[in-house]
């Protein structure tokens, strides 16, 4: 059975490098599992930071924000460790990248069947993990301690991911919550 770590806390808050290093202290194979796209000139550069500090590590990079387990179906039996970075990544991908949607002017129902599909593909990467070898260490932000945002889509993407940072904090074996480079274990 596969253990599960959640790691959380703020933009900027050393979430990713706490989590790095808890994935290398397991001493398995390390799969870092990107789940960001190269959008823009400020993603590229956040992204080449983030392969700079595993360089010279022995990391396998796998990417993508959909069907998890699919993803990850060569490694099921092999003694892995996967670093998802980042959970509000593949949240914010599956909301937005699906359709042209206006979130302004989008129904309640559109948004819960939005919801529903995420929920789905997070529930079946937590499956998969737990019925399987491979251990996970999941890296979100903990979105919900700042202002309520001004506009619709903000408001459902942070309604969203903290309800999918719920699910995971409540399936993961250990959790923590990182404030300024500093780690308070939660669970």
């Amino acid at each position: 059975m596969g253990k599960l770590i959640y790691v959380t806390g703020g933009a900027r808050s050393g979430k990713s490098s706490f989590a790095e290093k808890k994935v290398i202290s397991l001493e398995k194979e390390k799969i870092y599992l990107a789940t960001s796209i190269p959008f823009d000139d400020e993603m590229r550069d956040r992204i080449k930071k983030h392969q700079l500090q595993r360089e010279n590590l022995n990391w396998k990079t796998v990417e993508g924000y959909k069907k998890i387990a699919n993803l990850l179906e060569n490694y099921k039996e092999k003694d892995v460790v996967v670093l998802l970075d980042c959970l509000t990544n593949l949240v914010s991908n599956n909301m937005i990248l699906k359709k042209e949607i206006d979130w302004d002017q989008i129904s309640p129902e559109e948004v819960n069947e939005i919801e529903k599909k995420i929920e789905k593909e997070v529930k079946e990467a937590i499956e998969f993990i737990k019925k399987n070898r491979l251990d996970m260490v999941v890296v979100s932000n903990e979105i919900g301690m700042g202002l309520v945002p001004p506009y619709a889509l903000g408001r459902y993407f942070r309604d969203i991911c903290g309800r999918m940072n719920q699910l995971v904090a409540k399936e993961s074996d250990e959790a923590y919550l990182i404030v300024s480079g500093l780690e308070v274990k939660i669970k």
